[in-house]
């Protein structure tokens, strides 16, 4: 039966790629046209921020279901709170050989896996540490928010809010249910580092130093030297990987998530399932992000692609 759970979690995040990924080609669907009110709605669900200016005029009903941009922060707030609630569990279980709250481990008890294997410590060790980098990325990015990003007044669809939050619980709640049954039961976790972790990790930090790197140099647009903000309006970046694509802190985000899967030995589905609907998600703005850029922008490098470089 675990199997089984296994497979629909896997399954889950398969479907929501798949969905990411007809959005992203079906993204051209004019909003005014016959039935232009499921067409109005599917523009204003998958457009944010500078890009759903380019969607055409909004009926007054779905301007009633929008919410300030720079409410993202709040998607940070609620990772760092619940997936170090989680961490802190798993660490207490892991090494000081304490138990999980009964009702996680209710919760994910059908998700887990039972079954022993030779390979259990590393498995410990490998989704305890995703965790943990999953926790410091959140922290990283929440901190981007309060103190580097600087918002404009752009928004976002309620829905794509409401999801947001719960797409960091999600996500947490699935590098939970990586982590084999005993360890969730008390047994003390014996630390074995393999290559694999630490090309992960030297990934998942080089893929973060450039993300940071990339927001600094939106948020420095709209800054003067002193660092006082002195403009909201978009313009065109440039330096780091700026050069060659034009949204590299999604395409470092694609990274960090690959990194991940890296770490837990390349072999587990569920997770690069995870990073299936990363690279949709993040493709999907990256491209509407991309196309507002050579809208608005003539003489925009033509040899930047949109997410991946010297690709797409």
């Amino acid at each position: 039966a675990a199997g089984v759970m296994v497979a629909v979690l896997a399954a889950a995040w398969a479907l929501l790629a798949a969905a990411f990924l007809a959005a992203l080609l079906l993204r051209r669907v004019p909003a005014r046209r016959p039935g232009g009110v499921v067409c109005g709605l599917f523009q204003d669900l998958i457009r944010y921020g500078k890009t759903k200016r380019g969607g055409g005029r909004r009926p007054a009903w779905l301007r009633l279901l929008q919410v300030p941009k720079r409410w993202f922060t709040h998607f940070y707030v609620v990772s760092v709170l619940w997936n170090g609630f989680l961490l802190v569990w798993l660490f207490q279980a892991g090494f000081l050989g304490g138990s999980l709250p009964a009702w996680i481990q209710h919760m994910h008890h059908a998700l887990g896996r039972d079954t022993q294997s030779e390979d259990m410590g590393n498995e410990h060790f490998s989704a305890l540490l995703v965790f943990l980098l999953l926790w410091l990325h959140s922290c990283r990015r929440l901190a981007e928010c309060l103190w580097t990003s600087v918002f404009s007044d752009g928004v976002i669809h309620i829905v794509q809010y409401c999801f947001g939050l719960g797409y960091y619980i999600a996500v947490g709640s699935t590098v939970l249910c990586q982590v084999p049954t005993n360890i969730r039961n008390g047994k003390e976790l014996s630390v074995q580092t393999c290559w694999y972790h630490i090309v992960g990790v030297t990934m998942y930090i080089w893929a973060s130093l450039h993300q940071h790197r990339c927001l600094v140099i939106l948020a420095n647009l709209r800054k003067s030297k002193s660092g006082k903000v002195v403009s909201l309006s978009h313009s065109v970046p440039s330096g780091d990987w700026f050069e060659r694509v034009s949204c590299p802190h999604y395409f470092a985000e694609l990274l960090i998530y690959v990194s991940m899967a890296i770490i837990l030995g390349f072999h587990n589905v569920t997770w690069w399932c995870v990073v299936a609907y990363v690279l949709f998600n993040q493709a999907l703005a990256a491209v509407l992000c991309h196309e507002f850029y050579q809208e608005n922008f003539s003489s925009y490098p033509k040899h930047r692609k949109a997410l991946i470089p010297f690709v797409f």
